[in-house]
């Protein structure tokens, strides 16, 4: 197909699934991807859209203006920043039940990956409006396409947590999961920080971190947390353009059995200093939503216990 031919109006807009339902007369939502750094990545069809909708419904206008000015857009837009995606998603229903077109933009990437979009969406969705994915840039997709890593399944936990704590938890869960590939965003004034957990709890990754993609001074940092951090160290000014981190958590390093941080003994003698018995003690810990041990594992621990300090059963 000649890539300088402009599209139909049927070839812009698919037919609508056998079976699919919509109201007649509303019009159609579309969800458009937009580059990550690199104007030239938007696709014609997703241009297109963006000139002929009615609205054009943005995470943040002033941002989304400047890469409109790029492409020669010229159309209203409307802010659908996340602190009142809820307000305006009823407004935009309503433009939509009128019979009026929506283009959903982000500022970078695909929509409702990270970013404001899925309360319009449901909303559109259960109010029998038409939704279309207009297809192309997401960062954690390319981050991932160009790892090396394993890729036959992965995992995507958008942005890491601050809190230590809760950092801590997520990576138990990375070690205990299904996959061994996983993709996340981190801010740049947060990267060394991230690679320094690493360090500090002495994780087995393998990471991957891609900055700046599709820019002109793109850079990938790979190998382990420390070997990363000699690189970032090496770059120097780090802390400027958006991060996507990939890591593969290595083999030996995954949970292969149930690892418990507490004994089974711990928790029944915790439970029964409250003044509970050995029975009543192991029915305690069992409804504990936070226990991993099984019955008959608290059982055998309430035994040990026993034959330790004697006592009833």
């Amino acid at each position: 197909m000649d890539e300088n031919m402009e599209l139909t109006p049927e070839e812009l807009t698919p037919e609508p699934e056998e079976g699919a339902e919509q109201i007649r007369g509303s019009g159609t939502l579309y969800i458009v991807a937009t580059p990550i750094g690199n104007s030239r990545d938007m696709s014609p069809r997703g241009k297109q859209i963006l000139e002929e909708a009615d609205l054009i419904a943005a995470e943040d206008t002033r941002r989304s203006m400047v890469l409109l000015g790029k492409l020669g857009v010229r159309n209203k837009l409307v802010s659908n920043h996340k602190f009142n995606e809820y307000g305006k998603a009823k407004h935009f229903i309503s433009q939509l039940q009128e019979g009026k077109s929506i283009a959903v933009i982000t500022d970078a990437g695909t929509p409702c990956i990270s970013d404001p979009g899925n309360e319009l969406i449901k909303a559109a969705v259960e109010a029998g409006i038409r939704v279309v994915g207009v297809p192309g840039c997401c960062a954690a997709v390319n981050a991932l396409s160009i790892s090396g890593f394993d890729l036959s399944s992965f995992t995507f936990f958008g942005f890491f947590p601050r809190e230590r704590a809760e950092r801590r938890r997520l990576l138990e869960k990375l070690r205990r999961g299904d996959t061994r590939t996983f993709a996340l965003y981190e801010s740049p004034k947060r990267i060394m920080e991230l690679v320094d957990f690493f360090i500090e709890e002495q994780a087995d990754l393998r990471l991957c971190l891609c900055n700046d993609m599709t820019k002109l001074h793109e850079m990938s940092f790979r190998g382990t947390p420390a070997e990363v951090k000699e690189q970032l160290l090496a770059k120097g000014n780090y802390e400027k353009g958006e991060y996507a981190v990939v890591l593969e958590v290595g083999k030996d390093y995954v949970f292969n059995k149930v690892e418990h941080a507490v004994s089974p003994e711990a928790l029944l003698v915790d439970a029964m200093v409250k003044g509970l018995g050995p029975r009543e003690a192991v029915a305690a810990v069992l409804s504990d939503e936070n226990n991993s041990y099984s019955k008959n594992e608290l059982k055998a621990a309430a035994l040990r216990l026993k034959k330790l300090f004697g006592g009833e059963e």
